[in-house]
């Protein structure tokens, strides 16, 4: 949905005079009235002042954002108002707001969000509020909205974004998350294409699955495609056009080089069954890289069924807590609702190890390696044996052993399929349906049956090492010191993945005290970098460029809202100076949080988690030391700039 289509004319009011907040807000609720679009106005203001009370929606930059859902909006819209002299809005970086938006949602459905994110994406281009704020008429502050979503979100504008014989370039981002690295990668390449007078159209792989997917004709038009993903994406429709296949910090920091390689005709020629031409080392994919993806490919699919199940594990236990039930082996499950959140985020987290190597074994050998790694990551979950292919307690190789099962079933599936490909053509048909699942169905079983007992041993080995490293604090805060580091080394990278996924697993599979604490750690970490270079853009501002300091609020929200991927376009700019600030204010917190005995019960969530947070309010302090550290660290890393 555009923002053009839910904003009218009639509900914009240029140059207005506010005495206060409340009279700001009263004037964009009249305006909604005046619209048509609110059929009760005093209900919908109750809902916006309740919203208001929560905390306030200015984000800076002289920009506020008054929403609320009420069952008195007749259907979704926008209001706007420019205050010239600014208005007191209890903004964040304390500057009166000049450019107000309004946004009145029902209560079925989330456009406020989709329309609140959208706009937040736009606002943080400083030329195009800037054209807001300084528009003489309504006509005029629509056309400066309307060319600047046309601009950023082409799949959806108006007019044809592309020239006359098809877009010159073809992209396809993703990222394990699918949050931040997707869009940012994105928005550079179309942004390099534009300066360079070259049409490039992206595919976004996100959270919410594919957008803006590119179409067989345009793919058939094109001079190539670039993949830059840090995951796999389907690449056999890319057959016989040039591609090149890289990481997604590429697409974020070399957009320019990409686009050239294609331009110029450097990007070697896709065949599906031939991916070493396209993932060749020289673009990067060497083998260290292709392991990389393939991991990511399963760590991105399984990260939905840990968090949620995660936190309605953790949901119950404090259900159970708060009823004061005695804490044995039925905790968690002692009362029906602890019970009933217990075992449907049970479920969830069941999923995980099926889905990690299943997903891995995908991303090597296709659909075919998919069942493999499924009933593989199955096998390791219950430590199946040859003696008791039911499941063996002492056998269960856990996270390890599902991992193994995606990488080596995934690659003797491939194996498979290379030496059918001398069977009949008359074969053809069954091989999918018959011999790679009976064949495969096979490997798998004996290979799990075979590697169970070792992996266990060593599973077991690390749970017992880390649950006694939990009861020496020697041992246990450099551990909680490391792992939060590493949240900070590349922010969404592998470091940052291998930190998340270590404890992650170790929560799943044995859920205790020492695992709580490992986990806490490694989410304090994460949260770190964000607040730390919003603290310094906000306190340090002389270290920064304008445009750092107007968009370095934006990480207040992302730092609690635990994603870490917020730091990267400051990291990216000046990296000697806020990597290593960032790695010693995330090991800083993640060392406090050990030391002060903070534990977390859910893989996510940060701020919005804090129940199943053991110990809150040191855990806030260690959160608030870590962050502040790593802020001075910029302080004295950073020149001053005139």
């Amino acid at each position: 949905m555009r923002i053009t289509d839910l904003l009218k004319k009639q509900g914009i009011s240029l140059g207005v005079k506010a005495t206060d907040k409340s009279d700001a807000i009263a004037q964009l609720i009249a305006l909604h009235d005046k619209c048509g679009n609110l059929s009760d106005a005093a209900a919908y203001k109750e809902g916006i002042l309740k919203r208001e009370e929560m905390g306030t929606t200015a984000i800076g930059m002289e920009v506020a954002i008054p929403h609320a859902k009420s069952e008195a909006v007749k259907a979704p819209a926008l209001t706007a108002i420019t205050v010239p002299d600014g208005v007191d809005y209890d903004a964040p970086d304390g500057a009166p707001c000049k450019l107000i938006f309004m946004i009145a949602a029902t209560l079925d459905g989330d456009v406020h969000l989709e329309v609140l994110a959208r706009l937040m994406q736009m606002l943080m281009h400083e030329d195009f509020t800037a054209k807001l704020k300084a528009a003489k008429t309504p006509e005029e502050f629509l056309k400066a909205i309307d060319d600047q979503e046309a601009k950023q979100f082409p799949e959806e504008a108006k007019a044809p974004a592309k020239a006359e014989g098809g877009y010159r370039v073809l992209a396809v981002t993703a990222c394990p998350t699918g949050i931040a690295h997707t869009y940012m990668a994105a928005e550079a390449l179309v942004k390099a294409g534009e300066e360079m007078g070259i049409t490039v159209k992206v595919e976004t792989n996100g959270s919410g699955g594919a957008k803006n997917v590119l179409t067989a004709k345009e793919i058939a038009e094109c001079d190539g495609i670039i993949i830059a993903a840090d995951k796999s994406v389907e690449t056999a429709r890319f057959d016989g056009k040039p591609v090149i296949s890289t990481k997604v910090a590429d697409g974020i920091h070399k957009p320019e080089e990409l686009i050239n390689k294609i331009v110029n005709g450097e990007a070697p020629v896709f065949h599906s069954d031939k991916k070493a031409e396209a993932e060749s080392d020289a673009d990067g994919e060497g083998f260290g890289r292709k392991l990389y993806k393939h991991l990511m490919n399963g760590v991105s699919h399984m990260l939905p069924f840990v968090v949620a199940g995660g936190i309605f594990i953790a949901i119950a236990f404090l259900i159970d807590a708060a009823s004061g039930a005695p804490q044995d082996g039925n905790f968690g499950s002692f009362t029906p609702a602890a019970a009933w959140f217990k075992s449907i985020g049970g479920v969830a987290f069941g999923f995980m190890l099926p889905i990690l190597a299943g997903f891995i074994a995908m991303s090597i050998a296709d659909r075919p390696g998919l069942l493999v790694g499924f009933v593989g990551g199955s096998l390791a979950s219950i430590g199946a044996t040859f003696g008791a292919p039911g499941g063996d307690s002492t056998s269960v190789s856990g996270f390890l052993g599902a991992l193994l099962a995606g990488f080596i079933a995934g690659w003797l599936i491939k194996m498979l399929m290379k030496a059918c490909d001398h069977l009949p053509r008359a074969l053809e048909g069954i091989k999918p349906v018959l011999i790679y699942p009976l064949a495969g169905l096979g490997i798998v079983g004996v290979m799990m049956c075979a590697v169970n007992p070792i992996m266990g041993i060593i599973n077991k080995g690390m749970t017992d090492g880390v649950t006694a490293m939990a009861a020496n604090p020697a041992l246990i805060v450099p551990l909680c010191a490391l792992l939060a580091g590493m949240m900070a080394i590349d922010m969404g990278g592998p470091f940052n993945k291998a930190a998340y996924v270590t404890a992650a697993g170790l929560l799943a599979n044995s859920p205790n005290h020492a695992t709580y604490m490992i986990m806490a750690a490694v989410m304090i970490g994460g949260m770190v970098p964000p607040i730390a270079i919003a603290l310094s853009t906000t306190i340090f501002r002389n270290r920064w460029t304008p445009e750092e300091r107007k968009n370095g609020p934006v990480n207040y929200i992302m730092g609690l809202s635990f994603i870490t991927e917020g730091a990267i376009p400051y990291a990216a700019g000046h990296p000697l100076q806020v990597i290593p600030s960032c790695i010693v204010g995330s090991a800083c917190a993640g060392a406090l949080s050990a030391l002060f005995g903070c534990t977390l019960m859910a893989p996510h969530g940060g701020i919005f988690v804090l129940p199943t947070i053991g110990n809150p309010l040191m855990y806030f302090l260690a959160l608030i030391i870590g962050s502040v550290v790593g802020m001075l660290l910029l302080a004295v890393l950073m020149k001053k700039r005139k």
